[in-house]
């Protein structure tokens, strides 16, 4: 059985890559052939590294002929809908697209070749279902996470953390939020990391941030391996996102976060997640329960002041996050994409 993967984005080694490598591993699994579509030759090596999983089963070509002659074909949209030709075809959503004439007369003949519309959250199926009309074609699958590899320090230390990329771009990350609440806030024996890749276009960007940190006990990690940002999480004991912020959402549903899989794996490091209420942020938090969600930059003040103050409500959360955190294992992703076939 041969299996062929498409990600148009594998190089940009953000959560959409971990998503569509995951998928190509458990394939592999089930005994499936896999070839991903990619010219780069070290892409292989990079992938490892960033995600820290093995791909010594997977294999990378130039071309699979969109799924001609394969079993089934795991395609990663770029907003279009693509003609493929495998035997069984699975399109998948990391993004929610719109504005982009998804119901369009192309599109419906395309999607009969398509079995299954596979979406990384509810929020981005809730958008791309009124953009393409899938109706009963989609589905969500959550994204794993290797929650058995990040795991809290014993004792850990006054950090706040955001792990995100450093882009202006596709995304509204806005690490510029974030210091400025941080300098404002005031926190004495507290550190802020931001820690990410850096997107191409971005330089300018980083250098206002790191403008922005100096002398104020920031610090800003550019681009990490992973070793890296699994000792940053275990150190951390609050993780920050700002990502969406000041973005109209029903308007542009792109720019804010899709899911946030750095969140989750904050969460299942016992930081506690206090983040931006906008997009799939509001599936993977519920406030006051395993995190907390804020609107305002007054209330990302308000509620982190709140945890530094009373440790006892910090150690319920952060319990309560890394429990949270099991439902994105990669036995349940596993399972799922499995039961698609």
């Amino acid at each position: 059985m041969k299996a062929a993967i498409v990600n148009p984005y594998l190089d940009t080694l953000g959560g959409g890559e971990r998503y569509t490598m995951a998928v190509a591993v458990a394939l592999s699994k089930v005994g499936y052939k896999v070839d991903v579509e990619w010219e780069e030759e070290l892409i292989k090596s990079k992938l490892e590294d960033r995600f820290g999983i093995k791909l010594r089963e997977i294999n990378f070509v130039k071309d699979v002929r969109r799924g001609d002659g394969y079993e089934v074909c795991f395609w990663v949209s770029d907003g279009s809908i693509p003609t493929l030709r495998a035997r069984k075809n699975l399109l998948h959503f990391q993004v929610p697209f719109k504005g982009v004439r998804g119901k369009n007369l192309m599109n419906k003949m395309k999607l009969y070749r398509i079995q299954k519309v596979i979406c990384n959250s509810e929020f981005t199926k809730s958008v791309v279902d009124r953009e393409y009309g899938f109706g009963e074609k989609s589905v969500v699958v959550y994204p794993p996470v290797d929650i058995e590899k990040f795991r809290p320090k014993k004792k850990k230390e006054n950090v706040i953390l955001y792990v995100g990329r450093f882009s202006e771009l596709a995304q509204s990350k806005r690490q510029d939020v974030l210091i400025r609440v941080f300098r404002r806030i005031n926190l004495v024996d507290w550190k802020l990391i931001l820690a990410g890749g850096v997107e191409v276009g971005a330089d300018r960007y980083l250098k206002k941030l790191k403008k922005m940190a100096s002398g104020k006990n920031i610090e800003i990690v550019e681009s990490p391996g992973f070793e890296s940002l699994r000792d940053l999480y275990a150190q951390a004991k609050i993780f920050w996102s700002a990502s969406g912020y000041g973005v109209d959402e029903e308007k542009e549903p792109m720019r804010v976060e899709h899911l946030g899989i750095t969140p989750i794996e904050a969460m299942s490091a016992g930081a506690v997640p206090v983040i931006f209420a906008a997009g799939g942020h509001r599936e993977t938090v519920k406030d006051g329960r395993n995190g907390f969600l804020w609107k305002t930059k007054n209330g990302l003040r308000i509620k982190t002041r709140r945890l530094i103050n009373d440790p006892k409500l910090m150690n319920r959360i952060a319990r309560a996050a890394k429990m949270e955190s099991k439902k994105y294992s990669y036995e349940r992703f596993e399972k799922e994409i499995i039961d698609l076939l």
